[in-house]
């Protein structure tokens, strides 16, 4: 810290907040520490009495804070990613488009990790809307040196940190089976909350076929979907493992390749995914047509964005997996998923 006239002190970084006071107009904080001085901010320096200023001493080996942010912005950038404006050392990150929001989260550790800087982000796998906020960066002190961020930037790499990746659109088939509803005893309910889980993402319902429980009918209604051209295909019923729960022979009879039958997740458990080449087949429990979330609105939103999923990504799930059961349900903006 260093004391300057204030005539002298344009370009140079205030140590301090300066206080301005004009009786019956205004009282408070003329100039923020942090601030760089300007040409203009001289004649109101001097007209509320500071003819000296302590300020940062200009150093060619340090960064103003603002300069730092937008080097660990520029770590975070990537497509559908932008920025606010830089403010008191700080850049918030804000989504472009809706989307799933990704993190490298061992690289954010690595950088997290380094003294004085810091980037704050929403969780892993994140469901986001446009213009929702991503990310926060900053560092702590007023300067920092160049050689930090340097060690910033060899430990982000080359690739961005953060990516937005949007949704596709896709056509989705959906099987219902059980003699209950295909012999008109009952209503179907599944199939209203399979659209209604499937319309935020711009999917296109190709149709819904009900069947009984018979494999041969439930294999035959899935590859009459894939014909039709189907992305991915959603089958509810026959998912437990009573003798005449037949919907998971009836996806494996398909040849499809069957990633899990059951998943770490409460509540659906029961889960089935597998893969006709890349188009999912997924069988869903019945707790996804009465509970507010399920492992379903876990996977959703990932196969949406084109992801193929391993028997790796939903053991992940077990941490976090965990629905309490909130009344009212707020997912996605709880902790349910959000293990990562």
């Amino acid at each position: 810290m260093k004391q300057i006239r204030t005539e002298d002190a344009v370009g140079h970084i205030l140590c301090h907040d300066i206080t301005q006071i004009i009786k019956d107009v205004k009282k408070g904080v003329a100039f923020k520490k942090g601030h760089v001085v300007r040409e203009e901010d001289i004649p109101v320096l001097l007209s509320i009495g500071k003819e000296h200023l302590y300020i940062w001493e200009k150093d060619d080996n340090m960064l103003h804070e603002n300069e730092a942010a937008e080097i660990l912005y520029g770590i975070c950038h990537n497509e559908n990613i932008a920025p606010l404006e830089v403010k008191e050392g700080k850049i918030e990150a804000v989504a472009q488009c809706d989307g799933v929001f990704k993190v490298d989260v061992e690289r954010l550790m690595d950088i997290n990790s380094i003294d004085r800087v810091m980037i704050a982000t929403r969780h892993n796998n994140s469901q986001v809307k446009k213009g929702e906020k991503l990310a926060g960066t900053r560092v702590i002190p007023l300067v920092i040196e160049k050689e930090t961020m340097e060690e910033v930037k060899a430990a982000a790499g080359e690739q961005p940190l953060l990516q937005l990746v949007p949704y596709i659109h896709k056509k989705v088939g959906i099987v219902t089976t059980g003699s209950e509803v295909y012999k008109g005893r009952i209503k179907d309910a599944f199939g209203p909350v399979i659209r209604q889980k499937l319309a935020p993402f711009g999917a296109e319902i190709l149709g819904q076929e009900i069947v009984d429980d018979k494999e041969e009918m439930v294999t035959a209604a899935i590859e009459n979907f894939l014909a039709q051209g189907a992305d991915m295909i959603v089958c509810t019923g026959g998912m437990s493992v009573d003798p005449d729960d037949v919907t998971p022979g009836a996806i494996k009879a398909t040849g499809a390749e069957i990633i899990s039958y059951g998943a770490p997740v409460l509540p659906g458990a029961m889960f089935l995914l597998a893969y006709k080449g890349d188009i999912p087949i997924m069988g869903l429990p019945g707790c996804v047509m009465y509970a507010g979330a399920t492992v379903f609105d876990l996977v959703l939103p990932r196969t949406m964005i084109g992801e193929k999923l391993t028997k790796r990504d939903l053991v992940k799930l077990g941490h976090g997996g965990l629905c309490t059961g909130c009344k009212p349900c707020t997912y996605p903006h709880c902790s349910f998923g959000k293990g990562e």
